[in-house]
């Protein structure tokens, strides 16, 4: 039996290195070590809902689900595709990302106070004109308020189908309450703080969305043709057909992406597998005593 546990280890392991590295970069060790290993108060105690989900397997589902429900929005997508430089290094800005969310959840508090004023002053100096005359800001906070209920409906909505310990009501509504915090700390005003509020601010923004040129090339640059080295295709693949049945019905059409008819009996199976090997693979390892 050791003989095939320790080769299983090994795998897993190799295969945790290869997903972390992509995710989290060259830094993410020094960075992990650092978040986790200074002493200080925290926003989050280590059993509150934004940990729960944020540290889930599921968020590789939800991250991309939240990016194709943002780009339905002209400014944002517009802010988006002039200044981020996703095309020309998605795996950069994904990891700036993981490590934005990485400190704000788990770091201190003076950390991740020092991670949104960093991001703060990045969006201070993104604003442009989009294809359609207007002006836009990064800090303009309704812009901010929907990038960020976009977000949290998409976490949410991908820990509560494919996490390992889904929220009770308390916990979603915990969950909205708790990213209100970094919201707030972002610049946006009065953000919702349960579910109930959250799918109200979503409808608010329903007649400002629609799929511009640039937000449908996004979705076909994340869903067809991926920056993920050829071995890692199918995985990815089956990652993005479940972040696409997440979306709304409306934003689907919208953003042109097809809804097969049998969702339940193939696509959502093989997501809950993939992210349970997800989750295995990012497991810590247990040296035997």
């Amino acid at each position: 039996m050791k003989r095939i546990a320790e080769p299983a280890s090994a795998l897993r392991g190799r295969i945790g290195h290869a997903i972390f590295s992509r995710v989290a970069g060259p830094d993410g060790p020094d960075n992990r070590a650092r978040i986790h290993g200074t002493p200080g108060p925290r926003w989050f105690a280590p059993e509150s809902p934004v940990r729960q989900v944020h540290g889930d397997a599921s968020m590789f589902i939800g991250g991309l689900s939240a990016l194709l429900l943002q780009s339905l929005h002209p400014l944002a997508m517009a802010a988006v595709a002039a200044h981020s430089g996703f095309r020309g290094d998605p795996w950069g800005r994904l990891q700036r990302t993981s490590t934005f969310l990485a400190v704000t959840t788990y770091g201190t508090a003076d950390s991740a106070q020092r991670a949104v004023d960093r991001v703060r002053a990045v969006h201070d100096t993104v604003r442009g004109t989009a294809p359609d005359g207007r002006e836009y800001r990064a800090s303009d906070p309704h812009l901010l308020c929907w990038v960020h209920v976009a977000e949290v409906d998409m976490f949410l909505r991908a820990h509560q189908r494919y996490g390992a310990r889904p929220l009770d009501d308390a916990g979603c509504d915990g969950y909205v309450a708790g990213m209100a915090r970094i919201a707030t700390a972002l610049g946006v005003p009065d953000p919702p703080v349960n579910r109930a509020q959250l799918a109200e601010r979503l409808a608010a923004y329903r007649d400002e969305l629609h799929a511009t040129p640039d937000a449908l090339a996004t979705t076909r640059f994340l869903l067809l043709d991926p920056p993920v080295p050829l071995l890692a295709r199918l995985p990815y693949g089956v990652l993005a057909a479940n972040a696409a049945s997440l979306l709304p019905p409306w934003a689907s059409r919208e953003l042109r992406v097809p809804r097969m008819p049998a969702e339940g009996l193939c696509v959502r199976p093989l997501g809950t597998a993939v992210t349970a090997g997800i989750r295995w693979a990012l497991a810590p390892t247990r040296r035997a005593a």
